[in-house]
């Protein structure tokens, strides 16, 4: 009976080991907007995410007021005239890793990932698929990607005066560190 009892916690170890959720509330996103006109860049270090390496889930969830930029005007009218943030306060994406079984969560190394899910800004859902990495050192995941998205895709309008400011296309980069 102890045999049988030390192998169940032992295999229980082994499970709840590999099954686990990695989180931060401390993950980084940033976005980059470059024209010929202007460049505009802003910094997010306090994004939440979340990773279940078993079953492939991913959470992400932004706080928009979060966003720091190098002049506070930006700031302000990236708030309250583009992103609407008294309506439109968070922004979310929650997906799975499509090809979660060719990561090997407890061996350290670099593993290029697909990231299928969906994607809600200013109030809007799309669906998405993004290519990202997974980072594993010392048993810990660092998620990142690299990827684009269209303002007009999520109901953001760029009013005329300043249209040649704004990219139609913006640059993000995500960069979470999971514990």
């Amino acid at each position: 009976m102890k045999k049988l009892l030390s192998i169940i916690i032992l295999g229980a170890i082994s499970l709840a080991s590999y099954a686990q959720v990695f989180k931060t509330s401390t993950g980084k996103v940033s976005f980059e907007s470059k024209t010929p006109a202007e460049n505009i860049a802003a910094t997010n270090s306090a994004v939440k995410a979340a990773v279940d390496s078993k079953r492939g889930k991913v959470q992400f969830a932004i706080t928009i007021n979060s966003f720091q930029f190098s002049k506070s005007l930006m700031q302000k009218h990236f708030q309250e005239n583009y992103m609407e943030t008294t309506q439109y306060p968070t922004s979310s994406f929650a997906g799975a890793i499509v090809n979660n079984k060719s990561v090997k969560w407890g061996t350290d190394g670099t593993y290029n990932v697909s990231v299928k899910g969906k994607l809600t800004m200013h109030g809007k859902t799309n669906s998405v698929t993004i290519p990202g990495k997974i980072i594993i050192k010392d048993g810990k995941p660092t998620l990142n990607a690299n990827f684009s998205v269209k303002p007009a895709d999520y109901g953001i309008k760029i009013p005329g005066a300043v249209a040649e400011k704004i990219a139609k296309s913006v640059d993000i980069a995500v960069i979470c560190a999971c514990e």
